[in-house]
């Protein structure tokens, strides 16, 4: 069995037809829901006048996914917004996304947009990176600890250390880090 693939679509309509357009995605979503392997679907847009909408759908793998697009149903529901409805982007993902936002696997098809970044770097990479990261910070964590209230137990320690370390190392530490080692994360010299 393979992953689980999420299907991004960009799409452009008409303000004056929302209306329209959230009937057709809730038809779709209803028609879809009845195919196995269905896990869910969403959309969102900027905002209320946007023209943009994104739409997302996710099945449990290939196999699920390949019949609801060559179903009679989805050919039908799409066409029922012909000429109302146009479309710029369509991507495939599967994998998890984790700390470099990169799937395992992306299909995309880009309608006049720049080309799809790089894949992501290979796992052990990753993980070499975040530990040069995160150890260097941990080291100074628990030194200030000790510093600063050598009697806290263990356990209070550790939750002050990782309620400081998480948001340092989510949006400072690793992003910073990646950028000083993408030449080596995507195999560049």
């Amino acid at each position: 069995m393979s992953a689980p693939v999420t299907v991004s679509i960009t799409r452009h309509v008409d303000p004056s037809h929302s209306d329209e357009m959230i009937a057709w995605i809730r038809a779709g979503s209803a028609l879809a829901m009845r195919f196995e392997g269905f896990l869910g679907t969403g959309w969102v847009r900027p905002s209320a006048g946007s023209e943009v909408w994104h739409m997302l759908y996710r099945f449990d793998d290939e196999d699920a996914l390949a019949r609801w697009e060559a179903s009679p149903q989805r050919t039908w529901w799409l066409g029922a917004a012909q000429g109302m409805v146009g479309e710029s982007r369509v991507e495939r993902r599967t994998g998890i996304e984790g700390w470099f936002d990169e799937p395992v696997t992306t299909d995309v098809r880009n309608l006049g947009a720049p080309p799809p970044p790089p894949p992501a770097p290979p796992r052990w990479k990753q993980a070499v990176v975040i530990w040069l990261t995160f150890f260097p910070l941990s080291l100074l964590v628990t030194w200030l600890a000790a510093q600063w209230a050598p009697g806290l137990s263990l356990v209070p320690r550790v939750l002050v250390s990782t309620l400081l370390m998480t948001p340092v190392m989510t949006y400072l530490a690793l992003p910073w880090m990646t950028r000083r080692l993408g030449w080596w994360l995507q195999g560049r010299s």
